[in-house]
């Protein structure tokens, strides 16, 4: 969930982003290549500090009923959708969304936000954990899935800083350009290539163009939640990982991406619980 380089919102010392890169990469691409229990392990646990970092953005205090309505609804759902039960999974989730509704009314906090923030990371969690434990394609589609997120950052990071020109969204994020949202296709169509040749038994051409749609996808939870962090005033999610921000900063492509992955996948029928 932690790629090398990363995009251009958390503009800190890329030496750092590098470093972490390189230390928590693997154990992240270990986890979901050997999968369950240590996939869903890691993503129950990230969905919690995902949970946590959301809350306090939100103005949420450490303990406050909307704090614990957050954390526990989204480590909750992840978790017993880890253990094969989605139907209880997904009544958890509107549980949880009425709750942090009313525990952010009670503490006076933008429910919107606090309702958005249950529902994006319980729902991610919970595509993410259903794609790994997909019996015949799930560790392809993970690491297939991962691979391209991490490509459109590094794409969209490289050929910004070198190419430069239009902003794409300049009253959410100032210095992401359309040549870096373009490099960040290519760089995901060429994974979407290679997955082809080496992990999916799909074909290139069809691989190459929801790579490139995912990559769009991707970038579009990079502005969500990059508007998100404008409207509380806050430059980065958290400080968890040096150089990086928090875990939210460098997972919003990969939030937005899983989702629309497993919906497509959910509603075209090639998949099962």
């Amino acid at each position: 969930m932690v790629p090398l380089t990363g995009s251009d919102k958390s503009g800190g010392n890329f030496a750092k982003r590098l470093v972490a890169g390189l230390l928590l990469g693997p154990p992240v691409l270990a986890a979901l290549y050997f999968g369950s229990p240590y996939s869903d392990l890691m993503i129950v646990a990230a969905a919690g500090i995902m949970a946590w970092e959301w809350a306090r953005l939100c103005g949420a205090g450490d303990g406050s009923p909307t704090m614990l309505v957050m954390i526990g609804a989204a480590v909750a759902a992840s978790g017993t959708i880890a253990l094969g039960l989605p139907g209880a999974a997904g009544w958890i989730v509107l549980v949880g969304m009425m709750g942090g509704m009313l525990a952010a009314r009670q503490g006076q906090l933008e429910a919107f936000w606090v309702v958005a923030g249950v529902a994006v990371v319980s729902l991610s969690a919970m595509a993410l954990i259903w794609l790994r434990g997909q019996p015949e394609s799930g560790r392809a589609l993970v690491l297939w899935l991962v691979a391209l997120v991490w490509a459109t950052d590094t794409g969209a990071y490289f050929a910004g800083r070198s190419i430069g020109g239009p902003k794409l969204a300049p009253k959410i994020s100032p210095k992401k350009t359309w040549s870096g949202l373009a490099g960040g296709m290519v760089a995901a169509g060429l994974v979407g290539w290679v997955a082809s040749r080496v992990a999916l038994n799909y074909g290139a051409f069809g691989l190459i163009v929801s790579s490139m749609l995912l990559a769009l996808v991707s970038q579009g939870g990079d502005l969500f939640e990059s508007m998100l962090k404008r409207r509380f005033g806050a430059k980065d999610s958290g400080q968890l990982i040096p150089g990086h921000g928090g875990l939210l900063d460098r997972t919003d492509g990969l939030i937005a991406a899983s989702l629309c992955l497993a919906a497509a996948i959910w509603f075209a029928g090639e998949a099962r619980f």
